[in-house]
């Protein structure tokens, strides 16, 4: 009887994992004024009522996308090593946002972009996942200066060019496939790491 509560639990997390998932990346390519219920059961190949059973409305669905992805992403990234020049750590964090933007949310960074243009609820969290993903940079490029490794202009422009730089990577390297996919990421995130070396 357990294992069919759990199987069940599972089948319906990933289903809303593949509706959130698709919104994100709906929301990220037309603006959330641009997005409708319908759009996202057509490209999921469901109905809108079915999507009603997992979400009350648009609001509630871009919320969790929203939620789902800056969550995920900036935690990931929270994960990495602590210790370590860096300069090292940097580039290290560098390419795994590049590799997560190419790979897995490649129209979906674009939420977190241009955020003006949504809901002033969905705007503020928005606001409040951006900054916590920035601090994960701002750390390191703080300890780096700090230590001599790394010099910067200022701080706030320097995270501008970084992001604005990884968040046209999906346009970059989508189109490329294994290794020169991977040699595409390594040379964004080396390009990026020139603004910063001391």
């Amino acid at each position: 009887m357990v294992r069919d509560v759990n199987r069940v639990q599972r089948k319906r997390d990933e289903r809303v994992r593949r509706i959130v998932a698709t919104a994100a990346e709906l929301f990220g390519e037309r603006g959330y004024d641009g997005t409708a219920l319908e759009d996202v059961a057509e490209r999921l190949d469901v109905t809108k009522g079915s999507l009603y059973y997992y979400f009350a409305g648009k609001d509630e669905l871009a919320a969790a996308a929203i939620e789902t992805l800056g969550s995920d992403w900036t935690a990931r990234l929270e994960e990495m090593p602590a210790t370590g020049p860096s300069a090292e750590r940097l580039r290290a964090l560098l390419r795994e946002h590049i590799a997560i933007a190419v790979r897995e949310y490649p129209a979906a960074l674009r939420l977190f972009l241009v955020p003006d243009s949504w809901p002033d609820a969905l705007r503020a969290r928005i606001r409040e996942l951006r900054a916590r993903h920035d601090l994960v940079f701002r750390r390191v490029i703080r300890e780096g200066v700090a230590a001599g490794e790394l010099a910067v202009v200022d701080e706030d422009a320097t995270l501008q060019a970084l992001h604005a730089a990884m968040s046209q990577a999906p346009l970059w390297c989508s189109h490329l496939a294994g290794d020169a996919q991977d040699r595409a990421m390594d040379d964004l995130a080396d390009t990026l790491m020139k603004l910063v070396r001391a």
